[in-house]
């Protein structure tokens, strides 16, 4: 079964996106991108599963039966902002709405608490930026632990990479091969902007890169080697195995929602350079990061849309 699954192909019943654990062939993570239509409501369930409810474009309203409505204020495009967002436990039944039309993703995760809805606003979300020079990225941790405790086992982040830089690198893992202390299953969701920088389009491109190593052969994991390039709304699963670096093609910003999720009992991230590559982050010490970033805030862009990009990471 292939990692990727390019747009349009993975959306069922009419959704952008749709990503359940029995179409990955794995036991947690999902992912739903809906498109709103204006004054429509889309009721969702959440069965056994916890959720974020994420506007990637527009604002929506999200009901929560017998708990609490939630406004969230969106924005243009996951370029131009940091979002409010929501969270709803599992066994609940929640309806979305937008006067104006939204795109929102509904990042999930199998769990075994119920816990109540709540509302998660942009302004509290903080922003971290991640490498140096041309590995320089900006990571919005929306959903990890430490920031966001209020989930059972879901873990989302979202990453832009600036044109031409490297994200997600050195290639890392997490796994159930040595010496990895915890496995944990994970989405990327690419959104690519087109030359205004900020409207997603499928006109640019970025690079993904997926492999394993003699340490997954001796766990008995099959052999993964994909070069991919990944388009506006391609996903890419992540069962396992190194995956990085996720590179921004020069003029062309690149977004990454990164769903996580695994079977740990204590909601944990934790992943293991590959050993390869690891010396690659201490080479950083004292290099500055890329000016270009952070890009968004909770109170929009920090920079003109209208300016020359030439590179970036994550």
């Amino acid at each position: 079964m292939s990692l990727h699954r390019p747009f349009p192909g993975s959306g069922t019943d009419g959704d952008v996106v749709t990503i359940t654990p029995e179409g990955a062939g794995w036991t947690y993570c999902g992912l739903r991108v809906v498109e709103l239509t204006p004054g429509v409501p889309r009721e969702v369930r959440t069965g056994d599963s916890e959720v974020f409810v994420l506007p990637q474009s527009g604002s929506c309203e999200v009901a929560v039966a017998g708990e609490e409505t939630f406004a969230l204020q969106g924005r243009q495009s996951v370029f131009a902002r940091i979002t409010d967002f929501a969270y709803v436990g599992r066994d609940s039944t929640f309806t979305l709405s937008s006067p104006g039309g939204a795109v929102v993703a509904i990042a999930s995760a199998v769990c075994e608490r119920k816990l109540s809805a709540r509302y998660g606003p942009a302004e509290q979300v903080p922003v971290e930026l991640r490498g140096a020079g041309p590995a320089t990225r900006q990571v919005t941790n929306f959903g990890v632990p430490g920031v966001w405790e209020h989930a059972d086992r879901l873990i989302c982040v979202e990453v832009i990479t600036p044109p031409g830089n490297w994200s997600s690198y050195p290639a890392h893992k997490h796994d159930a091969s040595e010496p990895c202390p915890l496995a944990i299953e994970e989405i990327y969701y690419y959104r690519i902007a087109g030359p205004d920088q900020v409207t997603p389009s499928r006109q640019g491109f970025g690079l993904h890169r997926t492999y394993t190593g003699a340490e997954h052969d001796a766990a008995g994991l099959a052999p993964l080697d994909e070069y991919l390039e990944v388009r506006d709304h391609d996903v890419v699963l992540i069962p396992y195995g190194y995956h990085g670096p996720c590179v921004a093609a020069p003029g062309y910003p690149m977004y990454y929602l990164n769903v996580m999720a695994g079977p740990m009992l204590e909601r944990a991230w934790a992943f293991c350079d590959d050993p390869v590559h690891a010396w690659v982050r201490s080479s950083w010490d004292g290099e500055p990061t890329d000016p270009r970033l952070p890009l968004t805030s909770a109170a929009g862009r920090t920079e003109p849309a209208a300016r020359t990009d030439e590179g970036a990471r994550r």
